[in-house]
């Protein structure tokens, strides 16, 4: 069954509908949640937002347009919400540079420690475009979706992925040496 049928049928109040939804749509928004907000936690607590508001704003979906752009825009302003109210209640985390100074032989722990860093340089990129290429590169989304789900043209969806791709690949530079060493 296709997205708007199933959305529709949700809105009619079918719950066994809008759980397909969740189930399709569940992964790729805590990924985007968590590239959002830094913190898996966080972001599992965000998507569950995004789901329930888009719960209940149903009736706004628009069939004739696919529906994982439009979830993942409520889904994003869900984790933006939330971190606007994380920084007033702001806490002290771990740094990288502690998580990461755990040596560790196997590769495990290595995947761990580039998955720290990868998320430590996503944080330090501006948030449109840290968006841009999660939904990108991570999510498979088009750049017109891209831009679509960020509410931007579709040449500044294409450029702040671009943009964001060269950041990291600058900021994750060691881990490439490492990976020719090992």
């Amino acid at each position: 069954m296709q997205d708007a049928e199933l959305a529709a049928l949700a809105q009619a109040g079918d719950r066994e509908a809008f759980g397909e939804l969740v189930a399709r749509y569940a992964a790729q928004a805590r990924r985007l949640a968590t590239a959002i907000l830094g913190d898996p936690d966080d972001g599992d607590d965000a998507a569950q937002d995004g789901f329930l508001a888009a719960l209940k704003h149903l009736g706004r979906f628009d069939p004739e347009r696919p529906f994982g752009p439009w979830l993942m825009r409520i889904v994003a302003n869900a984790a933006g919400d939330r971190r606007r109210r994380r920084r007033v209640r702001k806490t002290e985390q771990i740094s990288g540079r502690q998580a990461a100074a755990t040596p560790g032989p196997d590769v495990e722990t290595d995947r761990q420690r580039f998955r720290i860093a990868l998320q430590a340089a996503l944080a330090e990129l501006p948030e449109r475009q840290r968006m841009a290429v999660v939904l990108f590169d991570a999510e498979g989304y088009t750049h017109r979706e891209v831009g679509e789900i960020l509410n931007v043209p579709e040449g500044t969806a294409r450029s702040d992925v671009f943009h964001a791709r060269r950041a990291l690949r600058e900021k994750l530079e060691a881990w490439n040496d490492w990976k020719e060493e090992g």
